[in-house]
């Protein structure tokens, strides 16, 4: 990658008169506070939190609401038993000129809705196969493996319960994680179980529906249409080949594309729910190019002189433009999938009209039981044995992203049964068979929600350097930062040889770069044992004196006085121009005329474009971005949050590192 043309504002420049500007966004946050609002009031979260985090954030305030839906479906249910089943029963018409679609509400629910949740599933999965842990392919063989295992295992615990009985076809509603719901219960029982474990648990949950969905498609349809599904297999060709198309024709045809999907699959007689994982899992994800990002900011610029309609259109589209269709779709539909869509769901399927003749024949029936056993032993089960023999039989050459607590922990979570469960009950059964497949399907959800809760509460007993290793394992982090520290050219502050390494992308011009500041000095403080790096990253399209502030700050480094001058620009962080910075130089004893030629000739541009082109190449769009350990921290960055993340870092060094003493015994072996 070549560095970028950059010209920084030199003296002549600076005493021309800038064109009129709006603060502008970055990727960080707004540039400038909101007018009115005061400095140490603005939220320091820095670039969002993770997509992964976020993700299951709102699952873990959804699962509440899911379980209230369930709640709500019960007591209807056993109240008015006769209203719960008049009201999913009624039949809804929706025309589109020739085409008609009429079905039961809670088909609308079951095959309708619900293609929106499995729209999100897959494209979070899509996300972490293209951004996340799973873009080394190999880490996706054991949790795809496991995925199938802890499917094939429960089918065969309830195909031994049943006996090839009456219950026997419904053997496709014991194989099927809820991941709404799994995700959900891990988030509240594993509070600070580490980012990589819930990687690993959605790779398998994924894997899971994807089979589920190919199951309900193959052995719960009937009377398929071949031409309708030949249309629907079309159409999805059209959607894989619509992200070639200009932004601006790509999203009508990819929507209109999509819905012939689910309406072709609909009627073929395939259960449509497929179509949302289907693209889900089609649509690729990436990070904002900050190419892109300034062609942006150029066009907002554009805006704010002429604000016309046509600038503010051209604006709009460039914006979200930057962002992946991954990304824009799982913004539009994550909350309303976990929020709405999954209790709503439930809230159709979950009634189930309770009596005393109807729990006593469910303990003893072979469809209650062999669904609660398939999912609560089963699925741990083949999920641990799975990853244990694929990592002995491969000589550790593929082994789990994470320990075995952590694997255990996935397995017994897989066992959180619920919607796509129902889903095929509701399909397999009828009558008593299909109130006792439901009551299996909760007493497994509930019964595996605790097992989870077990053995995170048996873990966290652990010794802390035994918990680190039993969730992390031996597998390696994937780095992050592309350019690994160079203490002969990067500016370092705390001991060269410390355990942790924070490295922090900046830009002196930049509100939000200055207000991390603080928390920067604050973090030396409280930890002795780390060492702090900055690297310039000046967005020069909206900080027009960020360039030459950070040759400033190169300049000072030749005389010594890097870090003084590093906080003096960030004091000062309205006052960049080069006067200023002639001023600051002064101030700090500096070799003035050397510091004034450095800057005119511009000695250290060349520095900064080897930084800014490291940033380019971690995927760095904005500032200020940290690393930790080489790892990239998404998530807020107050002091707290940051400390946590050290902490666990040590933690990580002090467990898998070996000490001086095991390396000197070794070597002397």
């Amino acid at each position: 990658m070549q560095p970028r043309n950059v010209t920084p504002i030199r003296p002549a420049d600076a005493m021309a008169p800038m064109p009129s500007m709006a603060p502008m966004p970055t990727a960080s946050g707004p540039e400038t506070p909101m007018d009115g609002m005061p400095m140490g009031r603005m939220s320091m979260s820095g670039p969002a939190s993770s997509p992964l985090r976020a993700f299951l954030k709102t699952e873990s305030g959804s699962a509440g609401v899911l379980v209230a839906a369930v709640v709500v479906a019960l007591v209807w249910a056993n109240v008015a038993p006769g209203a719960y089943e008049t009201v999913w029963h009624w039949v809804l018409s929706v025309r589109v000129g020739p085409l008609a679609a009429a079905l039961p509400v809670r088909d609308w629910v079951n095959s309708g809705l619900m293609t929106l949740f499995f729209l999100v599933v897959g494209l979070e999965a899509r996300r972490e196969f293209d951004l996340g842990d799973l873009r080394e392919r190999r880490r996706l063989v054991l949790p795809a493996v496991a995925g199938l295992a802890g499917m094939a295992v429960p089918v065969l615990i309830y195909l031994a319960f049943t006996g090839g009985g009456p219950g026997a076809h419904g053997w496709g509603a014991a194989m099927s994680t809820d991941t709404a719901l799994a995700l959900g219960v891990f988030a509240v029982v594993g509070r600070g179980a580490p980012e990589r474990i819930r990687t690993f648990v959605l790779t398998v949950f994924v894997v899971d529906d994807i089979v589920a969905l190919v199951v309900i498609a193959f052995a719960y349809s009937s009377h398929v249409n071949l031409v309708a599904l030949g249309i629907a297999a079309l159409a999805y060709a059209g959607v894989l080949a619509s992200r070639r198309l200009d932004y601006r024709y790509r999203k009508p045809v990819f929507t209109a594309l999509a819905l012939t999907v689910w309406g072709s699959l609909l009627t073929s007689g395939i259960d449509p729910v497929v179509a949302g994982l289907a693209v889900g899992l089609a649509t690729s994800a990436y990070v904002p190019k900050r190419d892109t990002l300034e062609e942006a900011t150029a066009l907002v610029r554009l805006f704010r002189e002429q604000p016309t309609a046509e600038a503010a259109s051209s604006a709009s589209r460039r914006l979200t433009a930057t962002l992946s269709a991954n990304a824009r779709l799982r913004h539009a539909f994550h909350r309303v999938a976990s929020y709405v869509v999954v209790p709503l769901f439930a809230l159709a399927n979950a009634g189930i009209a309770v009596n005393a003749d109807v729990l006593a024949s469910a303990v003893t029936a072979p469809i209650t039981v062999g669904i609660f056993l398939a999912y609560v032993a089963g699925k741990p089960l083949a999920v641990f044995g799975t990853s244990w023999l694929l990592a002995r039989l491969s000589r550790g050459s593929l082994q789990p992203a994470v320990g075995w607590a952590g694997v255990l922990s996935g397995g017994t979570m897989a066992g959180v049964a619920f919607t796509v469960s129902l889903l095929i009950a509701d399909l397999a059964f009828t009558g008593r068979e299909l109130e006792q497949a439901k009551l299996g399907v909760l007493a497994a959800a509930a019964g595996a929600a605790l097992l989870t809760f077990a053995v995170q509460r048996v873990t966290a007993s652990l010794p802390e350097a035994v918990r680190t290793r039993a969730l992390l394992g031996d597998a390696p982090e994937l780095t992050d930062l592309v350019a690994p520290v160079d203490l002969g050219r990067d500016h370092v502050r705390g001991p060269e040889d410390a355990a942790v390494t924070v490295v922090e992308y900046g830009d002196f011009e930049c509100p939000w770069t200055g207000m991390v500041a603080p928390t920067a000095r604050e973090l030396l403080a409280d930890n002795a044992d780390i060492r702090y790096v900055w690297r310039h990253l000046p967005l020069h399209d909206i900080h027009p004196h960020a360039q030459l502030a950070a040759e400033a700050a190169e300049a000072a480094g030749a005389q010594g006085a890097f870090w003084p001058m590093h906080d003096l620009l960030l004091a000062n962080q309205g006052d960049l121009h080069f006067d200023a910075l002639v001023g600051y130089a002064t101030q700090l004893g500096l070799n003035t005329a050397r510091f004034r030629e450095d800057l005119l000739r511009g000695r250290f541009t060349s520095h900064v474009e080897r930084d800014v082109e490291s940033a380019d190449l971690s995927g760095v769009a904005g500032t200020p971005t940290f690393f930790i350990n080489d790892q990239r921290h998404d998530g807020p960055q107050d002091l707290t949050t940051l400390n946590t993340a050290i902490t666990g870092a040590r933690t990580r060094a002090a467990t898998f590192t070996p000490s001086a003493a095991a390396v000197t015994a070794a070597a002397a072996a």
